[in-house]
């Protein structure tokens, strides 16, 4: 099964660029590029911050199918 970036694929869903997010964030692009390319995480300080940003649940960050898994949970 292929990886899934979740911050990659919200910020296309939000239609924001990684630029956007760094300077949001105030760190290096190359950073928000190693979160979206799967070469490093962000600390949940960080994933906290970009979810704020990006105004989504965290759990959107973390859960590949959130809305599967949230309307599983209601069941």
């Amino acid at each position: 099964m292929e990886d899934i970036n979740r911050i990659k694929l919200v910020l296309v869903e939000k239609k924001r660029t990684s630029k956007w997010l760094s300077e949001q964030m105030g760190v290096n692009p190359s950073t928000v590029s190693k979160w979206c390319t799967n070469t490093s995480q962000p600390d949940i300080t960080s994933l906290l911050k970009i979810a704020d940003l990006l105004k989504v649940d965290i759990k959107e960050l973390i859960v590949r199918e959130y809305k599967t898994y949230l309307f599983s949970q209601k069941s």
